[in-house]
């Protein structure tokens, strides 16, 4: 052989061996199935540059439209007497729950129109009930005989529809909720009588049906939940997320929330939940989610919702500020009728926020939380920051404003290069130093996008802010070496 050609063959060998060794290294990343080797898996970046995503409880509650998703249990669970008497009063005594599954007809359900709402909001992905509490999946579940939505009701597979249209129109991730337990299924209160020492409903339905939504709709977001009154071995969950993070189909793309047994939550998980609106107004030392409902009342829809129930788009613009801030994601929820109609004021409520996002978006978008969260002068300011190629860029989210006026902030430290502006305002800010911190003047409002009377961003470049210690919640030692919030 020519000296070149063995040349050439020597190279290409050592080429091979270098991938060979790269794609072993890569393959070598397997998680047990153990908390202490499943938390050390990174969680992907796109959920945590993205902040904002829609939660969505739409079931057979939603037909009923009373009370909230809660109402079957509240009726023949803990018979709950107001919602007794409205049952009584508003249908016949024969009634029971699966008589409204037939009237969940989904009859103005449009997914196109749904998808492209949740777009137009900002949000970067979302998490449909694809089973809640009730047990009826919204995707025909070989596991949920004639208790799905294309046996009874719909006759339509709801799920699929919308993930179709999501991937089709937008670029949200796609996320499905699922609930581990159900309130009345036999098997389950069986093996709740035997204290957990058996598995038949984890066995034959709750696993199942995870293992069927993940292959099926690919989902970018598992939201667990209705896990606590059985142990996480009751449910087999570090089983179940062990083969998601190691073989699944999403196992490089997919999150996970904290929702996976009795006292897991707040302490394992992809990222944590801790508690329904769960929103601590300092920093966290491991990524976390608020998630919460317009309709303060409720997470389904009800039929008696108040205006004065919906939480106005200052409060949910502050919501956002306060999660993102504290190194959070917000998860806001809606709850759709059930005709698969989506109540106007809450059309109102994302619409809004897509404008204020359209506007200050690079305040919320892939930033980071700041060395300081609140301002220490002016109330209601919460400070973001994003790396830039001159050092850091800092945004202060200011709440409550006066325009044509002058705002004090005290944290940020000033120099001689440092610029102040506003999103979608030509001009750079004037501004002068004074004792309680820097003094700038804001523009008249009637000058500036109209969405900034909601919630008015200022961005500060070329600060002179040193990193100091922060105040976070404190968790175990392997929480803190594995899951750390990156900041600036």
């Amino acid at each position: 052989m020519p000296r070149n050609g063995i040349t050439i063959c020597l190279l290409l060998v050592v080429l091979g061996s270098q991938w060979a060794l790269k794609s072993s290294a890569k393959e070598a990343v397997r998680y047990d199935p153990t908390w202490e080797s499943l938390d050390t898996r990174p969680l992907p970046a796109w959920f945590d540059e993205g902040k904002l995503g829609i939660f969505i409880h739409w079931g057979v509650f939603s037909q009923i439209g009373y009370n909230s998703e809660w109402v079957w249990w509240y009726w023949q669970g803990t018979k709950d007497p107001a919602v007794v008497k409205y049952f009584q009063d508003n249908f016949p005594p024969d009634v029971t729950y699966a008589d409204f599954a037939q009237k969940f007809t989904a009859s103005f359900f449009d997914a196109n129109q749904w998808a492209d709402l949740i777009a137009a909001s900002g949000a970067k992905y979302l998490a449909l009930t694809a089973k809640h509490h009730e047990g009826f999946t919204l995707w025909p579940s070989r596991y949920s005989f004639n208790w799905n939505a294309m046996d009874v009701g719909p006759r339509r597979d709801l799920v699929g529809e919308l993930a179709t249209a999501v991937r089709n129109r937008t670029k949200v991730h796609y996320g499905l909720y699922h609930s581990l337990y159900e309130w009345f299924h036999p098997l389950y209160l069986r093996d709740k009588a035997n204290n957990w020492t058996t598995q038949e409903f984890t066995k034959s339905k709750t696993l199942p049906e995870l293992y069927e939504l993940v292959n099926t709709y690919k989902p970018d977001v598992i939201w667990s939940d209705g896990d606590w009154e059985a142990p996480d071995t009751y449910w087999n969950s570090t089983d179940f997320l062990a083969w998601l993070y190691n073989e699944s189909p999403v196992k490089d793309s997919v999150v996970t929330n904290d929702r996976w047994g009795a006292n897991i939550m707040c302490h394992h998980g992809g990222y944590l939940t801790c508690t329904d609106r769960y929103n601590p107004g300092v920093l966290q030392t491991r990524k976390w989610e608020n998630c919460l409902t317009l309709d303060t009342q409720s997470w389904g829809y009800r039929r008696n919702m108040n205006n004065a129930d919906v939480m106005t788009i200052n409060a949910l613009i502050g919501n956002l500020a306060a999660t993102v801030s504290c190194g959070g994601n917000l998860l806001l929820n809606i709850g759709p009728t059930g005709d698969g109609a989506i109540p106007a004021i809450f059309q109102e409520r994302l619409t809004q926020l897509g404008q204020w996002m359209d506007v200050n978006n690079e305040a919320i978008y892939k930033t980071l939380p700041w060395s300081s969260q609140n301002d220490t002068f002016t109330k209601n300011v919460w400070y973001t920051s994003k790396k830039s190629a001159d050092g850091v860029d800092v945004y202060a989210i200011m709440l409550t404003w006066s325009s044509n006026a002058t705002v004090v902030l005290g944290v940020p430290k000033v120099t001689s290069k440092t610029v102040i502006t506003i999103p979608g305002y030509p001009s750079a800010l004037r501004h002068r130093v004074q004792a309680e911190g820097v003094e700038i003047l804001l523009p008249p409002l009637q000058d500036l996008p109209a969405a900034h009377a909601w919630g008015c961003v200022l961005k500060l470049t070329h600060l002179n802010n040193k990193p100091r210690p922060q105040r976070v919640m404190q968790l175990p030692e392997h929480f803190r070496r594995h899951s750390k919030i990156r900041r600036y």
